[in-house]
């Protein structure tokens, strides 16, 4: 017998005969507004904000200006994901040509997509599409750059999962890398980019 079992042999003689209580169903899967909701975008930045992310807010034919704003201070090369379209990228940036992974962070800068953005987290996901590109290029180089159209933002992580394919290789963001030692002390860039600026077309 092993120690799980023990541990629930335990249980079972502990509770005799009481019935199995239900267990609750009704939490909310839904926010109720639309996919894009104004609403849901101020949310949205308001949690990206609170995770010491930059939002830059842009129209969908001021993309690229945006994006080369955002990179402005970017001192090297910037890589993005091969299914980035050419109107979001400034001049020189190249394509992700798939070499091996850790050459990624011999670049400064990456500029991807998004599946999806969830607003009650502030989480933004990448699905490893074309758009989103390989999980390396949002982990290695220490400046990241996102690009969330409107539609693409939902209110709850139900909708969210709901809206991609569970046999995705999905990573989730909420700010940029960080973490806090013993002391509390944040630390910023340990498990990925140190600096992540959501560029929110609408």
């Amino acid at each position: 017998m092993s120690a799980r079992d023990e541990v629930l042999a335990r249980i079972r003689r502990a509770r005799g005969d009481a019935p199995v209580p239900p267990v609750d169903r009704g939490y909310r899967t839904a926010d109720g507004r639309p996919a894009g909701d104004p609403a849901l975008l101020d949310l949205l930045v308001d949690r990206l904000e609170d995770y010491k992310a930059t939002v830059l807010r842009c129209s969908p034919g001021d993309i690229a200006a945006t994006v080369g704003a955002a990179l402005a201070g970017v001192d090297g090369s910037v890589v993005a994901a091969p299914g980035v379209p050419a109107g979001w990228r400034p001049d020189g940036v190249t394509e992700d040509d798939g070499r091996p992974a850790v050459a990624l962070a011999d670049h400064a800068a990456t500029v991807i997509g998004v599946a999806i953005a969830i607003a009650d987290t502030g989480t933004l996901v990448l699905d490893g599409s074309a758009l989103c590109g390989r999980r390396a290029l949002s982990l290695l180089p220490d400046f990241l750059v996102c690009v969330v159209e409107a539609a693409q933002v939902v209110g709850t992580v139900p909708e969210g999962l709901a809206a991609l394919d569970p046999l995705a290789p999905l990573t989730m963001i909420s700010g940029p890398s960080a973490t806090s030692d013993i002391e509390l002390e944040r630390v910023e860039g340990v498990h990925g980019p140190r600096t992540l600026v959501v560029v929110l077309v609408s």
